[in-house]
């Protein structure tokens, strides 16, 4: 048997680990991942579908005027849903929402590639420097949590209708008659 005392002595001390300021991001779900890296659109609550652009574990929304409109986004937290090419919802997760300032390491990384894949664009040569002036480049890291998907469809309540009665049927030139 082997004395504690003379064990512990025996092995080098280990250094503390130094504090950093840095976080460590939760592990990414590989779902989130591959289906967020294929996806073209993404919709967010609030804000609705807005094209969007995946890179280093985040997704990236560019909002402002000439652009698309993200209704309530703001700093915070958001629900994303990802969806397949035929409309099914793939994964839903939870996002922390923050901004991109112009100018950044972050902003010179990502704005040119948000740029590149920006359908439609009239002046693409400026467009980088019309969004630090006018636009906001939202990014959406994942905090690690998916939410269960539902039975339901997703889709809205359809609205209240004060329709009472059947609807006429449609009008037919000759009858068929049914065999006795």
């Amino acid at each position: 048997m082997t004395d504690p005392q003379t064990d512990a002595q025996a092995e080098p001390a280990r250094p503390e680990p130094a504090e950093t300021s840095t976080t460590v991001a939760p592990r990414l779900d590989p779902l989130i991942e591959e289906a967020a890296k294929k996806a073209a659109i993404a919709w967010l609550t609030p804000g609705g579908a807005v094209w969007c652009l995946w890179v280093d574990g985040a997704l990236y929304v560019v909002t402002g005027p000439g652009e698309q409109p993200a209704a309530g986004l703001a700093p915070g937290t958001a629900t994303v849903t990802l969806r397949g090419d035929h409309g099914g919802r793939i994964v839903d997760w939870t996002a922390q929402v923050s901004t991109v300032p112009p100018g950044s390491q972050d902003w010179e990384a990502v704005a040119p590639q948000l740029a590149a894949k920006r359908l439609n664009l009239a002046a693409a040569e400026d467009t980088v420097a019309r969004w630090a002036s006018t636009c906001v480049v939202y990014r959406l890291t994942p905090t690690g949590a998916t939410i269960a998907l539902t039975d339901g469809s997703g889709a809205a309540e359809a609205p209240a209708t004060t329709a009472a009665r059947r609807t006429k049927s449609p009008f037919r030139l000759h009858r068929v008659k049914r065999p006795r």
